[in-house]
């Protein structure tokens, strides 16, 4: 007898952690220590080594097990509490192993945004993939002709924008395809937004160009709300609405015919409450709805944008979401007492939105708030700090600093050790950028 859609599902999720673990340590991973090269990770990990003690080298990313493990639980209940379903997206992390956490999580699938990001979705099993993009790269699309052929189970969904795009879409995969590839139109967020069709007529055409080819299948409707201009919460849910009511007048003009369900798709980090909110009062149509959330930027959260524009903060009675990065830094020098200077910068923590967040100082193993410490600039290889007369700050001590965008954060590392809060290093978590 043949393995169940569960047994096989978790058959590849065991094969595939198990590829990651088997990988070995050495020079190519920022921060390890210099005697464990030559171990496999998981080897690593099962030593249960000290992040403060155990041989680590400045600077190095950690990532809170303890806060991971919290963001995963809020919003898996948060979805599961409005009726969402959940594809959180990939790009953030990419990373397999937090691919497959999140799936253990109730996620339906992953979110993505280019070719090369399936590809390492797939590399590690991943069967359910929805491609915020359109895609008219031939040589990709006659790839994922060939994945669809080979993997009956494997679903992918994307984004078609144009007419144009539709065209180039059908010549790649004609002849190569052995079942339609699922697209959805893009609704943009309004003139001068980035992608999308900018009217509801402009998406009927796009429409009616789907359905006159045989390799593609329209199957719903999506779009970004974070790129909704000059974005506030009636901006947002007025164009969530335009969304809705596409899917509606699509279904009544008959286009979803022969289908199971329907695609409603939208949902970043900033807006998924308006997304809720506006998915609730979806009509019923012809066909059940599958609402699916793309937010991705909640399992590290960070200290700094994320922080400010969450949802959370509007609705602080579903919970919030916790900081779980933290990048180890060293003094290095100390000029003046205005001034110090750390042995991380451009190359290790991410600033394309804010500064690092000087939080903790830790010295003789011991912990304290980073009083009278802040980041002023960053170098390739240094931050630079400025000092007031209340820090308490020499060479030789280690600072935390919090980051912000949790997207250029993980993708300067490749392997992340995953930390509990005494300092055991329980986990690490593989990249690929």
């Amino acid at each position: 007898m043949g393995s169940t859609g569960a047994e096989a599902s978790t058959d590849v999720r065991t094969e595939a952690l198990a590829r990651l673990a088997a990988e070995r340590v050495g020079h190519r991973f920022k921060g390890l220590p210099p005697d464990a090269v030559g171990l496999t990770v998981g080897e690593l990990a099962a030593e249960r080594r000290n992040l403060f003690t155990g041989g680590f080298t400045t600077p190095v990313l950690a990532l809170s097990a303890e806060r991971l493990e919290h963001n995963l639980a809020l919003m898996e209940a948060y979805a599961a509490r409005h009726g969402l379903v959940f594809a959180p997206h990939g790009k953030t992390s990419m990373a397999p192993q937090l691919f497959w956490q999140q799936i253990d999580r109730g996620a339906w699938g992953i979110t993505l945004a280019v070719p090369h990001q399936v590809r390492v979705a797939r590399e590690f099993g991943i069967e359910r993939v929805f491609l915020a993009n359109e895609v008219v790269d031939e040589p990709a699309l006659k790839w994922i002709a060939q994945e669809l052929t080979a993997d009956p189970s494997f679903r992918l969904v994307c984004y078609v924008d144009s007419v144009r795009g539709v065209e180039l879409m059908d010549s790649a995969l004609r002849g190569v395809a052995s079942r339609p590839l699922d697209v959805v139109v893009e609704l943009a967020a309004g003139e001068g937004a980035r992608t999308g069709v900018r009217t509801e007529a402009e998406c009927a055409a796009v429409a009616d160009a789907v359905a006159a080819v045989p390799t593609l299948r329209l199957v719903g409707v999506a779009g970004y709300e974070g790129e909704v201009p000059q974005a506030n919460p009636e901006r947002v849910r007025a164009w969530l609405r335009r969304l809705t009511a596409l899917a509606a007048d699509f279904d009544k003009a008959g286009r979803f015919a022969g289908l199971d369900e329907i695609v409603v798709s939208a949902g970043g980090s900033a807006w998924f409450d308006a997304v809720a909110d506006v998915f609730a009062d979806i009509p019923e149509l012809s066909l059940p709805v599958l609402k699916l959330l793309r937010s991705g930027a909640y399992v590290s959260h960070d200290v700094g944008h994320y922080r400010r524009v969450t949802p959370f903060n509007r609705v602080p009675g579903e919970g919030a979401l916790q900081p779980a990065f933290r990048l180890w830094s060293q003094v290095v020098s100390r000029p003046s007492p205005e001034q110090a200077f750390v042995n991380a910068g451009k190359r290790d923590a991410a600033y394309d939105l804010d500064l690092p967040a000087a939080e903790v100082i830790r010295r003789a193993g011991a912990d304290r708030p980073a009083t009278g410490v802040t980041v002023t600039s960053l170098s390739d290889q240094h931050a630079w700090i400025a000092t007031t007369p209340e820090a308490d700050l020499e060479v030789g001590d280690w600072l935390a600093l919090g980051l912000s965008h949790p997207c250029t954060s993980f993708d300067k590392w490749q392997l992340i050790p995953v930390v509990e809060q005494d300092g055991t290093v329980v986990d690490y978590v593989r990249t690929f950028f």
